[in-house]
């Protein structure tokens, strides 16, 4: 266990604002340490919280906070924030059930302004902040903090071009840790931000517009030159066109520059931009050296790193899906693979390997996505959009405007369907059945196992509309997929296990929960493998010769595939008794997937109570 002297003085940034300038880089250090025998046992985010390490000490240091708020984007790079915020002990119970969160949320702490997950929305939250701010008449600044990442989404340059023209005190702090806008920084950008950031040189900037506005010709020409000269030396002429007074870029991991330059930029009123430049996995070797290996990591020894060496054990759905994807691409020239960010968790780094022309990295802009993939569709080819069931909402409209009501064939691969685990509510894929079901021309399916969910997949792409195939998150049962590329019937179930009485009617992932609780049931199980078309001809005869009819789903009991079996039934003029068993009416918080499951009783234990229960009270 590792001493830390520093750290163990400050509860909060009260605490922290006491020290020195001159003890700062000491506890920059502890915090880094810290950081790191804190995740290596917990698991969680871990490169990009090494590499903000010292901008959030200099946030924290610089700004009266909570008085002055931090709204930070996507937020899996808060931990220090949460350290230096009176979590640190939480820091034990990262991402567990009850424990802190490993995202920002309101309700966590008054520290934790805005509550994030999803990316891309920190600059229009804060801009609202900023608003109130000036529409009360306080005393506080605002500063959003967002990656270049986040920055390829739509939302933040809307909310940029409205800022401009808002007049709100605004500071926005690209946080630039791929060097993908910029070259590396040196002495000259340091000292560029100091002084473009500094009062005297606005006071005589504002001073010269004064004189010169009697003289529009001088003013425009003055105006020209200035952005010429600013534009030759920093990169941040189209942050000025949007109305952000530029500075930057300066070094991240210097508190003697960013302290300096913050410092500076408090005192300033409008839309300022601060670009910094950081290192993901900053000051730990390996995660320097592989930051998408450490980006999100489970429990691990920091002398000997992660051990990429380790047997996977059962293949995950991810993996089958990569796999699949790299076949259908051999059998088929006009199979193009779309994701917006999320090559390695959506499995097609084999895929842009073997297909580089083929593949299509649209950055973290959903709408974009799914709009490009029409575009692609329209012209013949065959689009396949690997995307996380939470980040498909982010694009709605595009789903239903642009590619359903044109029955476009554009096929989705839909990651992470139910509960996800340490990520909680923000990434849970709780919806998709609901939102999906109701659009027409969509063809829904829901993978019980890995062979399954490689023939849904061939399916859904020869289908020639749009058709979306949902699979959870982490490894299934162990059966083996195969090699070939067959597929099944649409719209047609399978029972799995008859029994009497009870019937479950369950759908993908809880398959095999069901069989379970129908063996303690003595209760017929199929596994409806489409959610639309529903195979109504086989819950007809469900219904027929049985007492009580189940559905099981790992999604929203409302408007989900029990919704829709209830609506058969109505249809069928059917008399045997329905219960829906699925995700409750709430957000399901962090921690252990299967602890979750068995808490919403959505496990097989929890399926026997619940139908057992319900027998109770239709005996009673």
């Amino acid at each position: 266990m590792n001493n830390y002297p520093l750290l163990d003085s400050i509860s909060y940034p009260d605490d922290l604002r006491r020290l020195s300038l001159e003890k700062l880089p000491a506890l920059v250090e502890e915090l880094r340490a810290f950081l790191l025998e804190s995740v290596s046992k917990t698991g969680g985010h871990l490169s990009s919280n090494l590499g903000t390490v010292e901008l959030t000490v200099a946030l924290h240091y610089v700004f009266n906070t909570p008085s002055d708020r931090l709204v930070w984007d996507v937020g899996h790079q808060t931990y220090v924030h949460k350290i230096l915020t009176g979590r640190r002990e939480g820091m034990a119970r990262l991402r567990m059930k009850d424990g802190v969160s490993g995202f920002p949320r309101r309700c966590e702490s008054h520290f934790d302004t805005f509550g994030v997950g999803h990316s891309s929305t920190s600059i229009s939250a804060a801009l609202g902040m900023a608003v109130a701010v000036k529409h009360k008449n306080e005393d506080r600044r605002v500063i959003a903090i967002i990656g270049d990442g986040a920055m390829s989404a739509g939302q933040a340059f809307e909310a940029m071009n409205n800022a401009g023209v808002i007049d709100a005190n605004l500071l926005v702090i690209l946080n630039d840790n791929d060097m993908s806008i910029s070259p590396p920084v040196g002495a000259l950008n340091k000292y560029l931000a100091r002084l473009l950031s500094g009062r005297a040189f606005n006071a005589a900037r504002r001073a010269g517009e004064k004189a010169l506005a009697t003289m529009p010709s001088m003013l425009n020409f003055a105006n020209r030159v200035e952005e010429h000269v600013k534009g030759m030396i920093t990169p941040g002429t189209l942050f000025e066109e949007l109305g952000f007074n530029y500075l930057g870029p300066i070094d991240g991991h210097d508190l003697d520059a960013l302290i300096p330059t913050l410092l500076n930029l408090k005192e300033l009123s409008g839309p300022q931009f601060l670009h910094v430049i950081t290192r993901k996995g900053q000051g730990y070797k390996l995660a320097e050296a592989d930051p998408v290996l450490y980006h999100g990591v489970s429990k691990f020894d920091t002398n000997s790193g992660i051990d990429t060496a380790k047997p996977s054990g059962k293949l995950t759905y991810t993996q089958v899906f990569g796999t699949w994807l790299c076949d259908m691409a051999t059998a088929d020239s006009r199979l193009m693979g779309i994701t917006p960010a999320m090559r390695e968790g959506s499995g097609l780094v084999q895929f842009a390997e073997q297909f580089p022309t083929r593949y299509f990295d649209v950055g973290i802009a959903e709408q974009h996505a799914l709009t490009y993939a029409a575009g692609l569709a329209c012209e013949g080819l065959k689009p396949v959009v690997a995307i996380y069931s939470t980040f498909l909402q982010r694009a709605y409209d595009q789903l239903i405007h642009d590619i359903a009501l044109q029955n476009l064939d554009v096929t989705f691969a839909i990651d992470r369907g139910g509960l996800v685990g340490a990520d909680g509510g923000t990434h849970n894929g709780a919806f998709d059945l609901s939102y999906l079901t109701c659009i027409p021309n969509m063809i829904v399916m829901a993978a019980s196992d890995e062979a399954e969910c490689r023939q849904m997949l061939t399916t859904a792409y020869h289908y020639p509309g749009p058709a979306a195939v949902r699979y959870p998150r982490g490894s299934g049962t162990g059966r083996a997929p195969g090699t070939d590329l067959s597929e099944i019937e649409i719209g047609k179930g399978q029972v799995c296990r008859i029994g009497t009485d009870i019937a479950l009617l369950a759908f993908g992932s809880m398959v095999p929960p069901a069989l379970v609780a129908g063996e303690a049931l003595g209760a017929t199980v199929a596994n409806m493998r489409f959610v639309k078309p529903l195979d109504v001809a086989l819950i007809k005869q469900l219904a027929a010769s049985h007492k009580l009819l189940v559905t099981v789903e790992e999604n929203s009991i409302i408007g989900g595939a029990g919704s829709e079996v209830a609506r058969a039934l109505e249809d069928i003029g059917a008399s045997c008794e329905l219960l829906r068993i699925g995700l409750p009416d709430q957000f399901v918080d962090h921690g252990d997937a299967a602890q979750l499951l068995k808490s919403i009783a959505l496990d097989s234990e929890g399926i026997v109570s619940q139908v057992r229960a319900r027998e109770a009270a239709y005996s009673g």
